[in-house]
Order: C-alpha cells, then sequence, then structure tokens
C-alpha cells in the first residue's frame, strides 16, 4: 500500500527557477515525498537534482527504477524518459512515446500518482507553455486529490496555469511566494474525503 500522501509537480518554459524557488521554502522535515517532471531537452546532463539540493534542505536525486519514494525527498524525472510511480510507493521510468510533444511529460506522473494515491495525491502545475498537466490534473481531481496551480499572473510563462484553469476544478491558485506554505499544510492535513472516483 503506498503512503498517504504525493505531491507531483510539473513545469515547463520558467520551470528551473520556480522550482529552485520552491525547494529552498520548503521545510527540511516535509513529510512527503515529492515527484517532479520538468520538461526537459532529450540532451540534457540531468543537473536539475544537484540545482534543487543547493536550492534549500531536501535530498533531490533523479528518479531510478523501484527506487522507494521516501517523505523529505525529491525525485525528478530523467531526461528522455517518462517518471511514473507505482501503487507501492515507487519509481517506474519509461521510455513510452512523447506525450504533448515531449518525454519526460507531466500529465503520464499526474495519471499514475492519481492512480497509486487516490485522494491522497496533490498534483502541482507551474509556470510552463502549452497544456501539459491539465489532463493529468484532471486525472488527480477525479480520484479525490488535491488540484493546485501556479497563479498564470505570477508565473513566468501562464499557458499551462491557464490551461488547467480551463479545463479543471482547480482547488487553490496561488502565486510561488505562497506555494511551499500550502503544500506544507495540505500534506499535513488528512486526504479530502474519498470520492470513489476513477481516473479520467
Amino acid at each position: 500500500m503506498a503512503k498517504s500522501r504525493i505531491v507531483a509537480i510539473g513545469a515547463s518554459s520558467g520551470g528551473v527557477e520556480a522550482l529552485k524557488y520552491l525547494a529552498g521554502r520548503l521545510p527540511p522535515d516535509f513529510p512527503a515525498p515529492i515527484v517532479v517532471v520538468q520538461h526537459l531537452s532529450p540532451e540534457s546532463p540531468g543537473y536539475l537534482p544537484e540545482i534543487l539540493r543547493r536550492a534549500g534542505p531536501l535530498s533531490a536525486q533523479n528518479g531510478i527504477e523501484r527506487d522507494v519514494l521516501k517523505a523529505g525527498h525529491i525525485y525528478v524525472a530523467p531526461p528522455d524518459g517518462h517518471m511514473l510511480v507505482g501503487k507501492g510507493g515507487y519509481i517506474r521510468l519509461g521510455r513510452g512515446a512523447k506525450e504533448n510533444r515531449v518525454r519526460p511529460a507531466i500529465d503520464p506522473l499526474f495519471r499514475s500518482a492519481a492512480l497509486a494515491y487516490g485522494n491522497g495525491a496533490i498534483g502541482v502545475v507551474l509556470t510552463g507553455s502549452l497544456d501539459d498537466g491539465t489532463a493529468g490534473l484532471a486525472a488527480i481531481k477525479g480520484c479525490g486529490g488535491t488540484t493546485v496551480v501556479q497563479d498564470p499572473a505570477d508565473a513566468a510563462v501562464p499557458s499551462m496555469p491557464q490551461s488547467a484553469l480551463r479545463h479543471v476544478m482547480i482547488d487553490h491558485v496561488v502565486p510561488l511566494s505562497g506555494m511551499a506554505t500550502l503544500l506544507e499544510r495540505l500534506v499535513k492535513a488528512d486526504p479530502p474525503a474519498d470520492m470513489q472516483r476513477e481516473a479520467l
């Protein structure tokens, strides 16, 4: 059985700076694992975990197949691979087809979090272009989880948050400056009542 809470974050254009800012404001005892997809070039050297480790107190690493998810750790999708979470609370990696023209993509991670964690999943869409993450947030919402987007007015590139707001009933819209406090509050609270819905 998976642990009760997970935070899944998706970002694209402007995301490295946003993630760095967020990592710098999370507490060292953050009580849930954080899984992250940042759109990357297939040729990227994969330095984002190192950037996040330097920015704040949490451990950060590229996702490794079958790694067990631990609270207070950040797991980043490696370049040119989708990252999913399994129902036992572990990482799955794959080289499936691109989604939304990218790999890694946000939607596969969010869908897997919805299925693995149900109402304990918290999905977060940060700055980025186009609409990756919208369908994944719908899946999280459909499983009774919690949906969060960065306020488009605060995002370096507002398209992804705007798309999510147009198509999904979003629970929280906050600027980046309020994101760490919100996420800490959400993971410490009891999950929402189980809606007993299936992911879309």
